[in-house]
C-alpha cells in the first residue's frame, strides 16, 4: 500500500503542472484586462499601464508563469487584486465550509441511496423496487438549485425550521446538504441496485443462503462489501464536483464555499485568485483519487494485493 501511495503521489506532479500551465495560458489570453478591472472603468490609460507594470502583467507569459510557480512552491499563491487579501488566506478561510458541505452532502447521498438501492435489488420487480426507482428518477431530474429554493421556501420560510441561508451552526448546513445530496442519492440508488443484482447471482451468495444464513447476514457479510466498490469510486468522484459544481447551490444558500469564491474570482478577473482556487481544487481532486485507492484496498483486499 505504501508503494502504491508513493507512486500515485509522484504521478500527481506532472498532472498539477499541466493543469497550472493550461489555466495560466487560458487566463493570459482572456479578452478581459485584469489591470483595467483592478484600476476601474474611469482610470486613465497611463494609470492602467502603470498598474499592469506593477502587477508584472506586461512581462512575457513564460516569465510570469515561472515567477508564479516559484512563489507557489514556497506556499505563496499571490495577492488578490480585488479583495486586497493574500489568496492563501482567502482560500484557507473557505476550505472548512467546503469540506463541511462535501462531507454532509456525501453523507446524505450514502444514507439515502445505499439502502434504497439494496432494497430495490433484493425486492426486484416488486413494489419497493418500482417505488425506489421512481424516487431515484425524480431525484436525478430535479436541478439542485431549484430543489434548494424549494427547501428554503418550505422549510425556511413557510415552516421556519431551518435558517434562510448563511453559514453558522449545524442547522445552517442541513438544507444545503440536502439540496446537493438528494440528486446524488438517486444516482447511488440506481448504481447500488445494479451492483447488488450482479452480486445476488454469484455462487457464494447462493451458498450462504443454502447454509441457512439470515437474509440480513447475507446482505451485510457477502453482498454489501462486494457491491460497495463502484460506490466508493463514485463517492470519490463526487468530491471535485462538490468543490466546483455547487456554485448555484452555494449562491442560493449564501454558503461561503470554495466554488463560490472561484466564481467571484472569475467574475472580477482576479487572476491570482483564479489560479489559486484552480490549484487548490486540483489538489483536492488528486487527493480524492488517492483516497479512493486506499479505501478500495481496505474494503476489498483483492484490489490491494493485485496492485
Amino acid at each position: 500500500m505504501s508503494t502504491l501511495l508513493i507512486r500515485r503521489l509522484i504521478q500527481t506532479i506532472p498532472v498539477l503542472i499541466g493543469i497550472s500551465i493550461i489555466t495560466f495560458l487560458l487566463i493570459y489570453y482572456l479578452p478581459a484586462d485584469p489591470a483595467r478591472m483592478y484600476a476601474g472603468p474611469s482610470a486613465t490609460a497611463e494609470a492602467v499601464a502603470r498598474i499592469r507594470h506593477e502587477l508584472g502583467l506586461d512581462r512575457p507569459v513564460w516569465e510570469q508563469y515561472i515567477s508564479y510557480m516559484e512563489r507557489v512552491v514556497h506556499g505563496d499563491l499571490g495577492f488578490s487584486y480585488r479583495k486586497q487579501v493574500p489568496v492563501t488566506e482567502l482560500i484557507l478561510s473557505r476550505i472548512p465550509y467546503t469540506l463541511a458541505l462535501i462531507l454532509a452532502g456525501v453523507f446524505v447521498e450514502l444514507l439515502i441511496g445505499i439502502p434504497i438501492g439494496i432494497l430495490a435489488a433484493v425486492k426486484r420487480g416488486r413494489v419497493p423496487d418500482r417505488l425506489g426507482m421512481i424516487i431515484a428518477l425524480i431525484g436525478v431530474s430535479i436541478p439542485s438549485f431549484w430543489l434548494g429554493l424549494l427547501l428554503l421556501y418550505w422549510l425556511g420560510f413557510v415552516i421556519p425550521i431551518f435558517p434562510l441561508g448563511g453559514a453558522g451552526g449545524l442547522d445552517h448546513l442541513i438544507l444545503p446538504a440536502l439540496a446537493v445530496g438528494l440528486g446524488g442519492a438517486a444516482w447511488y440508488a440506481r448504481m447500488m441496485r445494479s451492483s447488488t443484482l450482479d452480486i445476488l447471482s454469484t455462487d457464494y451468495v447462493r451458498t450462504a443462503r443454502a447454509k441457512g444464513q439470515r437474509e440480513s447476514q447475507v446482505i451485510l457479510r457477502h453482498i454489501m462489501p462486494n457491491a460497495l466498490n463502484p460506490i466508493i469510486t463514485m463517492a470519490g468522484l463526487d468530491i471535485p464536483w462538490f468543490i466546483g459544481g455547487v456554485v448555484l447551490v452555494e449562491t442560493v444558500f449564501n454558503w461561503p464555499g470554495l466554488g463560490r469564491l472561484a466564481y467571484e474570482a472569475i467574475e472580477t478577473v482576479d487572476v491570482p485568485l483564479i489560479l489559486g482556487t484552480v490549484i487548490v481544487t486540483s489538489l483536492f481532486v488528486v487527493a480524492s483519487g488517492i483516497l479512493i485507492d486506499i479505501v478500495q484496498g481496505m474494503v476489498d483486499p483483492r484490489i490491494r494485493h493485485a496492485r
